[in-house]
């Protein structure tokens, strides 16, 4: 996967998709994920590119500060971008991200 510059700001789908990807790169998580939103592993992938689906892998990060810092380092990314990304997605109630 490509790295992104902290300086370079992605936009709030491609940080959303990076932030699948880390959660698929961990089984315990990637399940633990999917058993929070009753969504199967088939259902995943279909909706992987839908803004709502991303939305809610951004909320179960952002439900863990040392998920957000472990998904920031990871990605190259500031701590601040998944809370920003979050908000720019439909559904969001995180005013405080």
């Amino acid at each position: 996967m490509q790295r992104l510059s902290k300086s370079v700001k992605p936009d709030a789908e491609t940080v959303g998709l990076q932030a699948l990807a880390f959660l698929a790169a961990d089984d315990r998580l990637l399940d633990r994920f999917l058993a929070l939103t009753g969504m199967g592993p088939a259902e995943l992938r279909e909706g992987a590119q839908d803004p709502m689906v991303l939305g809610a892998v951004l909320d179960f990060l952002l439900a863990d500060d040392s998920l957000v810092l472990a998904f920031a380092a990871a990605s190259d990314l500031s701590p601040e971008a998944p809370g920003q990304a979050r908000r720019a997605l439909p559904g969001s109630t995180a005013d405080g991200w």
